[in-house]
């Protein structure tokens, strides 16, 4: 079992559901947040929110989830942030579950 988290702007929450639903994400929670920079990080590339100080409306995703359905969903989150030109990236991350309660 995989932890799927999945972080954006609000702005995007149909773009990544719609990936959920392609990558046969069919369980899952999101919460909204507050991201927040307030300082420029050398290289924009690495910089979370891109080029702009200032509190964003933000989603957190996760889906606790196959290691198979996991590896879809982050391969399509990666070729939507390629086709993309906005500096505010899908970001996404697979986590092994050492454990569970059931």
């Amino acid at each position: 079992m995989k932890l799927l988290f999945v972080t954006c702007l609000s702005d995007f929450k149909a773009d990544v559901l719609k990936i959920f639903h392609e990558a046969k994400v069919r369980v899952f929670s999101v919460t909204e947040t507050t991201g927040v920079k307030d300082e420029h990080d050398i290289n924009l590339l690495d910089d979370w929110f891109g080029n702009k100080d200032g509190e964003y409306d933000s989603l957190i995703l996760f889906s606790f989830t196959g290691a198979a359905t996991a590896a879809t969903a982050l391969k399509l989150i990666k070729e939507y942030n390629t086709a993309q030109v906005d500096k505010f990236p899908i970001r996404a991350f697979i986590l092994p579950v050492e454990e569970s309660s059931y």
